[in-house]
């Protein structure tokens, strides 16, 4: 099930779900800072998932339920955080929040694996390239900007549109 996309994110309140993971929290505020200035997202909301390897704990889902209309998840950028982001952001769209899963391209197959494994084959996360733990200041801004048009397709279903 893929819960229904918003129009817009004008005003709408935009989860930011971190993994733990280096660079994970910096390249959401990034993406977070560009929803707020060129979509018009209105409030932040930033959640930090302590186990990056484990599926999202259900009173963090229900934090998210009733504090976010969608929510952005990353950064899976190993095997088992990416699996993990995928599965969580299968968990949320099945909540009815719309969800865009950021996954780098080296763990493509691990992310694939796991939305299969969850009855959902055809999940469409994001991926960009591998790695980001790495990225200095200006390279986490650039990874951002590359993202953003992504994401924003993903929750308001441009991107689904296309692929049809």
């Amino acid at each position: 099930m893929v819960s229904p996309r918003v129009a817009s994110l004008a005003g709408l309140r935009v989860g930011l779900l971190e993994n733990t993971k280096r660079n994970a929290a910096e390249i959401l505020d990034a993406v977070g800072a560009l929803l707020e200035a060129e979509q018009g997202a209105g409030t932040l909301v930033r959640r930090t998932k302590k186990q990056f390897a484990m599926p999202l704990p259900d009173d963090m889902l229900n934090d998210l339920r009733r504090d976010c209309d969608v929510v952005v998840v990353g950064v899976g950028d190993c095997g088992s955080c990416s699996a993990a982001a995928v599965a969580d952001g299968i968990a949320l769209e099945r909540a009815g929040i719309p969800t865009a899963v950021i996954c780098t391209e080296a763990f493509v197959a691990t992310s694939t694996a796991m939305a299969a494994l969850k009855g959902r084959a055809d999940y469409p996360f994001l991926v960009t390239e591998h790695p980001v733990a790495n990225l200095a200041a200006d390279g986490i801004a650039v990874r951002a900007g590359e993202l953003v048009g992504e994401i924003v397709s993903r929750l308001t279903g441009t991107a689904d549109e296309r692929a049809a």
